[in-house]
């Protein structure tokens, strides 16, 4: 079909698109309107954790679209429990809220911290967050973020989230008073540029808000599910955190997020939280798939293997070409360029012939790669063998 045909203007505009329509994809490669296939290290901004058209999440999709799909989050359902029950095995945490995004799992982490300051910390509401982070584009979560020029698009903000630098625990420590109730976090600033909290800042951080009695949330909508080489990040560091966030990853490329939380910090009480699809069979039954084959043996291993080896391969291209190096975890990785062509190389990855790869310039200065988990070393060798002579043409 050609593109001319899709009634594309019926769509609201929110960015710009290349004049292309994908199609199908599977595993690593996506298909587009005329056919031309595409090396995906996007895979929908670290969204299709399993690649595209995962054979166990289609699995589980159909088989659940034929027994359930919505009764209600009035109702407990048999996908809902499983998977809260599954999470909850393999994290420090008691008690699962699912909802749709990882924007609004993290409004229901505010509302909830915000919750237990009201009962517990005399009406403590705010919650320090950091600059350059990202927690969804809701009007409390934009606010939350440190993303620069957010804070007059839709002014004004939601008051209540002072900001301090990542790794600098004194920068943190001058912003606590009476009316903090918490320090939210992505343990790897993902939108920020792939910026990692270091393993003694994360350490730092929980002993900060044990001494002055603050939760410690961790924003893993990126950074968990595998991502990091470790079901979730904060185990990267050892620690032990109040309140968790997943979205992306945990419904491999369908909507499932979820808000996780210790037991004595989940004190929404009735009306005070829900949501139309929250914990839907369809979507639970997909998340429940997804993160079962995470946690099967050998998985994550592979995941850290793997990361490896993109990890060596970037070091090399980058002393290469002098670059500035790489950072990440697991397979969150970014090529530091040291110049800012990272915009005029995903362009040229994406139009060049006769297969496309995808690509993401998350600062103009860097390169930020989210490949499928089980992306092979072969289809490693094949981003780089393209970026190289895409950096061959600049």
């Amino acid at each position: 079909m050609n593109f001319n045909e899709y009634p594309i203007e019926s769509l609201m505009y929110i960015t710009n698109r290349p004049e292309i329509v994908f199609t199908h994809g599977k595993g690593s490669w996506l298909y587009d309107n005329n056919g031309k296939r595409y090396l995906d290290f996007i895979q929908g901004w670290a969204v299709n954790s399993l690649g595209h058209c995962n054979d166990g999440m289609i699995e589980a999709l159909n088989t659940q679209s034929k027994l359930l799909l919505n009764p209600s989050p009035a109702f407990y359902n048999e996908p809902m429990a499983k998977l809260a029950g599954l999470l909850a095995q393999h994290s420090c945490f008691d008690k699962v809220f699912f909802a749709n995004s990882g924007a609004e799992a993290n409004e229901g982490a505010i509302k909830l911290a915000r919750k237990w300051g009201k009962k517990f910390k005399d009406g403590a509401f705010e919650i320090i967050t950091f600059d350059h982070s990202f927690h969804g584009r809701t009007l409390a979560t934009m606010s939350a973020s440190g993303k620069p020029g957010w804070d007059t698009i839709y002014a004004p903000q939601v008051p209540g989230f002072p900001k301090a630098d990542l790794n600098d625990i004194a920068s943190v420590e001058k912003l606590i008073n009476a009316k903090t109730v918490a320090v939210m976090l992505e343990p790897i600033q993902g939108e920020g540029g792939v910026i990692p909290a270091t393993r003694e800042f994360m350490q730092q951080l929980r002993a900060l808000t044990k001494q002055h009695n603050l939760l410690l949330i961790v924003d893993e909508v990126q950074s968990g599910c595998g991502r990091a080489g470790t079901l979730f990040a904060y185990e990267l560091s050892g620690i032990e955190p109040d309140i968790m966030t997943l979205g992306k990853g945990i419904g491999g490329g369908v909507p499932l997020a979820a808000l996780l939380a210790k037991a004595e910090i989940a004190v929404f009480e009735a009306g005070d939280q829900g949501g139309t699809y929250n914990g839907n069979p369809l979507m639970t039954a997909v998340g429940f798939s997804v993160i079962s084959q995470m946690t099967a043996p050998g998985f994550l291993e592979g995941v850290r293997a793997r990361g490896e080896y993109l990890r060596a391969k970037l070091l090399e291209l980058s002393e290469e070409r002098g670059f500035e190096g790489e950072r990440g975890e697991g397979l969150l990785r970014a090529l530091l360029l040291g110049k800012d062509i990272g915009n005029q190389i995903v362009e040229k990855a994406r139009v060049m012939q006769p297969d496309g790869l995808l690509l993401n310039a998350a600062r103009p200065n860097l390169l930020r790669f989210m490949p499928a988990l089980n992306v092979t070393n072969e289809e490693i060798d094949q981003m780089m063998a393209m970026l190289r002579s895409i950096l061959d043409t600049l």
